[in-house]
């Protein structure tokens, strides 16, 4: 996993609730074995038509979105069944955060596993960020470090873990960070074998 980087973007709006996995990632796409390889298929049910046409006046097929990073949404973002490929699937399409005002647990999990910034923000930020993107389309700064969603006129703080932070900065995954307390597990280990030892020549 690469390390996260700060994130200079424009946003993509998607102004929906509710927004489950299966729509992210339809379930015939779910074959493939690899993380890659799913950035055709993202929001697929959406972006085309029966016939694999692209639909008029779904944000991914308009030009100008193209290779944005920061998606923008609304409340409980990735709800629905428990599948990684819909983390995959943004990820492989260039999404590096996901910007709402809440996320489905499992989804929200998934995504430091893979790399991906999922920010927290509050109904009311999320709302002015909506007005703003209709009104002036600004770039946006993400800055992981920090902590901060910085346009030109506004700076807005976020929650995260500091564990998940840390696993982002560095680019680890769940095995790496535990991997950096080897030597203390080694220490327990070992006092725990001798404790038991001693137990039994009492």
């Amino acid at each position: 996993m690469e390390p996260f980087r700060d994130v200079k973007s424009k946003l993509i709006p998607l102004d929906m609730i509710n927004v489950d996995t299966d729509q992210i990632i339809p379930k015939q796409f779910l074959k493939l074995i690899q993380k890659s390889g799913y950035a055709d298929f993202l929001f697929y049910d959406w972006r085309f038509d029966h016939s694999g046409n692209p639909k008029k006046g779904f944000f991914l097929n308009d030009p100008k979105y193209n290779e944005r990073q920061v998606l923008l949404t609304r409340d409980n973002f990735g709800c629905g069944s428990s599948r990684e490929h819909a983390v995959w699937a943004l990820f492989d399409y260039g999404i590096r955060v996901v910007i709402a005002s809440s996320f489905a647990d499992i989804f929200y999990n998934n995504c430091f596993k893979k790399g991906l910034l999922p920010i927290y923000l509050s109904e009311d930020e999320i709302e002015y960020l909506f007005n703003v993107v209709n009104e002036k389309d600004p770039t946006v700064e993400i800055n992981l470090p920090k902590q901060t969603v910085s346009l030109s006129e506004k700076e807005i703080n976020f929650d995260i873990d500091s564990t998940r932070k840390k696993m982002l900065v560095e680019g680890i995954d769940e095995i790496n960070f535990t991997l950096h307390f080897n030597d203390q597990i080694l220490n327990y280990e070992k006092s725990s074998k001798i404790a038991e030892y001693n137990k039994y020549l009492i």
